[in-house]
């Protein structure tokens, strides 16, 4: 069959594509040699028809709906037809969206007199009439003869010499269309299985199938939709900051069956064994775990998203281990596993030997006693220490990933841009839109010493303690102004900016004969931070409680953000167990869960006064703060559900030599309903107390509170 009669199949759908089959892979290069080996009628091998009449799903659904009878299905071959569809239609082909090309080779070029190819480069091309873009070559009605009336060549003789080469060459290019591409058949009557080993086999002498990719394959043979779903969220945690790729996910998934993270986990007996309703109810269970852990890497972190860490790797872990605790952190564990996940990335556990090291961390994280700290012993055996040291940040540039916890810092820190005051955590996220400035521009120090040729030089130039981030416009305003102006500027316009982000404050450091000690100041002031960072993640300094004054707020009295209950089950009246009072605590957390967020202070009564935990400590089976805190777990699980435990922050503080619970809610991204015997209620926070919302009330208040974010 003829190349073009080939896209023309693919066009009408006459040819489709399983939805078992991997994405558009190919990079710009291999490409580029397929041209250039089809321009010189070299061998580029032949593609692989199934025919049948019980077809697999087909990506992307490109499939004529009417279609009866046998369905071709191109098996082999895929990466090369979307490369010449592109090429030769200008489009994409119906079985991908323009999304889905990651490495679009469209801006592929030819030069019509030497039969060059090569991407576009505006210095080299723009002025030069020869170089045409390959899809114009094929979709564009010119002819040599009126690109050369165009060219103001004096000498007919050597106009008409370059006119025969012009026409030639496109005339070999456009004949590409007219090769014939042999064509394999699978026989009749195979079914998906085979046709996959077909598949799997036939790869492995092309661009060979990654491991990720042979799971994934296999996978859609039982549940033929498994690409759609996970790019589908994709998507989703897209647009929340959070860059996954199919690998990635499925990965989690193999992690979720196997407990394990190797591919090679996922052998011929469990894929015979697993059922297309397992597969979906496994990845229901992961989407679940990624639904509860991103808000909680949002807000209990401080992360804008997945560009906050060197590697999605990091998260492999721990979704493991929330794959075997019903989806949820407990207690402490949250905070550690966090801390860990920094570590982690700060020292790239896995920069190497990745796969026996995330199988290790897989199997403590599940099996262990004690994961996290078996977690962080596996990095100080890698590593020797945890704590970042001032020489770690010597000669290190924005490539390592204590650059991005810098970053982490200064969104923690609160900082504002140096032109316009405004946060950089408004930024969250968006890592690579806030440029991470020089504060000593490299041109300012090139012209005053510091040679651009000498590698240790450009070392020093680019180091992370000469980085800091503000917004690209104040970026260009800086230009390479010299530091001992502009930072005096801005500490006068923004007295606490330089601090926010641990600039020294020694004038003579901001000169340039002080760069070498500003940059041991620096270093060191960083390492600190950071060191300081993780700490408070991981919840051993307690400062930021002890602040806390509870007898000033609780003699402020209940408003729309603090609610007093005398206690979670006792009844202080009727001097007994009553589990309507569970009830009527979910039904509070809901409502500023719903609204704007608070405190529910547990222990204290309508009028502050302060009574403690203790009555309801008795009636439980563990009668101390770990039986309560067990307790209000429960509480939430069975009214609230487990998915909103992200919102909450419970913890005991003793107020007047009294143990008293205090949960700090935040407002959840998602309408919260409290579960009550066979009907679900809603609730808002107004008035200074939990106003309850008819479903007609309910359903204008969510339209408004979450569908318009």
């Amino acid at each position: 069959m003829k190349i073009a009669q080939l896209l023309e199949a693919i066009k009408e759908l006459e040819v489709v594509i399983p939805e078992f089959q991997r994405e558009y892979v190919w990079n710009l290069d291999q490409s580029k040699e397929l041209m250039v080996s089809l321009f010189n009628n070299y061998p580029t091998g032949s593609i692989l028809i199934w025919e049948t009449n019980n077809p697999p799903e087909i990506k992307n659904n490109a499939v004529k709906k009417d279609k009866m009878g046998w369905i071709k299905v191109l098996l082999d071959g895929q990466q090369r037809i979307t490369t010449l569809y592109l090429f030769i239609k200008g489009k994409t082909p119906q079985y991908y969206t323009e999304k889905d090309i990651m490495n679009d080779p469209r801006h592929l070029y030819f030069n019509l007199q030497t039969a060059e190819f090569n991407y576009y480069q505006k210095q080299k091309m723009k002025d030069n009439p020869f170089w045409k873009s390959v899809v114009d070559c094929f979709n564009e009605k010119f002819d040599a003869f009126t690109l050369m009336e165009n060219l103001k060549i004096e000498d007919g003789q050597e106009k008409l010499k370059i006119g025969q080469i012009v026409n030639q060459n496109l005339n070999k290019l456009r004949g590409i269309l007219d090769i014939d591409y042999f064509i394999q058949s699978v026989p009749h009557g195979v079914t998906i299985d085979e046709a996959i080993d077909i598949f799997d086999r036939v790869n492995s002498q092309g661009t060979k199938l990654t491991d990720a990719e042979l799971v994934l394959t296999h996978i859609a043979g039982k549940w033929p939709q498994v690409r759609r779903e996970m790019k589908k969220q994709i998507e989703e945690y897209e647009k929340v900051g959070f860059l996954f790729e199919l690998d990635f996910l499925t990965r989690c998934t193999v992690v979720l069956l196997t407990s394990s993270a190797l591919f090679e986990k996922m052998t011929d007996e469990i894929y015979q064994k697993i059922t297309e309703e397992d597969y979906k109810n496994n990845w229901a269970k992961l989407v679940k775990i990624f639904n509860y852990l991103i808000p909680i890497l949002k807000q209990s972190a401080y992360m804008g998203g997945s560009e906050d860490l060197n590697t999605n790797n990091v998260l492999v872990p721990i979704i493991a281990h929330l794959s075997v605790k019903g989806g949820s952190f407990k207690s402490i564990n949250k905070n550690m596993f966090l801390y860990w996940m920094f570590l982690a990335s700060i020292w790239g556990r896995y920069s190497g030997q990745t796969d026996q090291r995330l199988d290790r961390d897989v199997y403590l994280a599940i099996n262990s006693q004690n994961p996290v700290d078996d977690l962080i012993s596996e990095i100080e055996d890698q590593r020797g220490r945890t704590e970042i040291k001032p020489s770690d940040l010597e000669g290190r540039g924005s490539g390592h990933p204590i650059h991005r916890m810098l970053y982490m810092v200064s969104k923690y820190n609160k900082a504002t841009d140096w032109a316009n005051g405004g946060s950089l955590q408004d930024t969250m996220g968006d890592y690579y839109n806030i440029h991470s400035h020089h504060i000593f521009p490299q041109a300012f120090l090139y012209k005053n010493g510091y040679d651009s040729e000498n590698h240790l030089d450009k070392k020093k130039v680019n180091e992370i303690a000469n980085k800091a981030f503000i917004t690209r416009d104040t970026n260009f305003d800086i230009s390479d102004k010299d530091p001992k102006d502009y930072l005096q500027e801005v500490k006068e316009k923004y007295p606490e900016a330089l601090a926010q982000q641990l600039i020294p404050d020694d004038k003579n450091m901001w000169d340039v004969k002080g760069y070498e000690s500003f940059l041991i100041a620096r270093r060191k002031l960083i390492a600190d931070a950071i060191n300081s960072f993780l700490q408070n993640i991981k919840g051993e300094k307690e400062e930021a409680k002890e602040k806390i004054d509870y007898n000033a707020l609780i003699a402020k009295g209940e408003n729309n953000f603090i609610e007093f209950k005398s206690s979670l089950r006792w009844d202080y009246e009727k001097e007994n167990v009553n589990k309507l009072m569970e009830y009527v605590i979910a039904k509070t957390l809901s409502a500023f869960m719903n609204s704007e967020g608070g405190k529910l202070f547990i222990g204290i009564d309508d009028s502050g006064k302060v009574l403690g935990i203790e009555k309801d400590c008795d009636t439980l089976k563990k009668k101390n703060n770990d039986g309560f805190l067990l307790q209000l777990t429960q509480v939430i699980n069975q009214y609230l559900g487990k998915e909103f435990h992200q919102y909450l922050n419970q913890e005991i503080v003793n107020i007047d030599n009294k143990d008293v619970c205090v949960v700090n809610i935040v407002n959840s991204d998602m309408p919260v309903f409290v579960k009550n015997e066979d009907k679900e209620e809603f609730y808002i926070r107004a008035s200074a107390s939990s106003q309850p919302m008819s479903m007609r009330e309910a359903n204008n208040y969510i339209k408004t509170h979450w569908d318009n974010d």
